[in-house]
């Protein structure tokens, strides 16, 4: 049976690369690709059961973790992370008129944020505009000789536009970290542990604590990162990436867990999974 991949579309966005990468790794044969309309649309495929599978951005080198996709792995913990690849991003300025008439950029707001510098210098007057992706603000540009969008060169195709400026991320090294996401947990090879976690008591230490335990058990931390409840005022939910190689790593995360646990309001395993560095044609 053919599986149904979400990511956020539509067709050209670095999401969809990665959905093609992430199910040639899954060896899944002649997969279904199913563009969603924003990042809620694309995990609720899978935690409702409308796709067998799906492809998000979970962290960028920039702008750090992507909220919508953190929040919903807490949200969904019958959700795993079954692989991840890491993607160099290089946006383009991209327009149907000329670089002195652009008075607005449209792009997703993970993109913007990334060029934020290289538009307060080459565009100040340049109002920002967020959409629901690159491809989304490639279509909205359309036939406009005052609005520019940001997005991969691949979309320049997209009404015959073309490319004003390339590259323009502020930093050089700007990549995404995108993950495979399903029901079912990840039985293979892994190199990386991703879990989180609400404490019982909000008190000096009890953070400490736990990340003790970490460093007791001999794991290197690749990411640490808070989030608020939404709870309460003061409530955090705690992101942790793990580095395991080898079969003992693997073990002793299950000590740490259960470890772990008794500190924890909440505990959720993201599961384990190979990420890797994949560079674009």
């Amino acid at each position: 049976m053919r599986k149904q991949v979400a990511y956020l579309g539509p067709q050209g966005t670095y999401a969809e690369k990665a959905a093609n990468i992430l199910s040639k790794l899954a060896n899944f044969q002649t997969p279904i690709f199913v563009p969603c309309n924003g990042l809620q649309s694309v995990i609720k495929s899978i935690a409702y059961n409308n796709c067998d599978a799906a492809v998000v951005p979970i962290e960028n080198s920039v702008e750090g973790g992507v909220t919508a996709t953190l929040d919903a792995l807490w949200k969904f913990p019958e959700i795993f992370i079954n692989k991840a690849i890491v993607l160099p991003i290089k946006h383009a300025l991209i327009s149907d008129g000329e670089l002195s008439n652009i008075s607005e950029v449209l792009s997703h707001p993970q993109a913007l944020a990334q060029c934020a510098e290289w538009l307060s210098e080459n565009l100040p007057n340049a109002i920002p505009l967020p959409t629901n992706s690159t491809s989304e603000a490639v279509n909205m540009i359309k036939g406009s000789k005052f609005r520019a969008a940001i997005g991969s060169k691949s979309l320049i195709q997209i009404g015959g536009l073309k490319e004003l400026a390339f590259p323009i991320n502020d930093v050089p090294g700007n990549c995404t970290r995108f993950v495979l996401l399903s029901k079912e947990s990840n039985s293979n090879l892994a190199n990386i542990a991703s879990f989180a976690f609400s404490l019982i008591s909000n008190k000096p230490g009890a953070l400490l604590k736990a990340l003790n335990y970490i460093a007791d058990f001999g794991f290197n931390m690749s990411k640490i990162e808070s989030r608020p409840s939404k709870r309460e005022l003061g409530e955090y939910i705690i992101y942790v990436d793990l580095e395991i190689n080898n079969q003992n790593n693997t073990k002793n995360f299950l000590k740490l867990k259960n470890k772990l646990k008794p500190l924890c309001k909440n505990f959720v395993d993201f599961g384990n999974y190979f990420s890797e560095n994949v560079e674009l044609d």
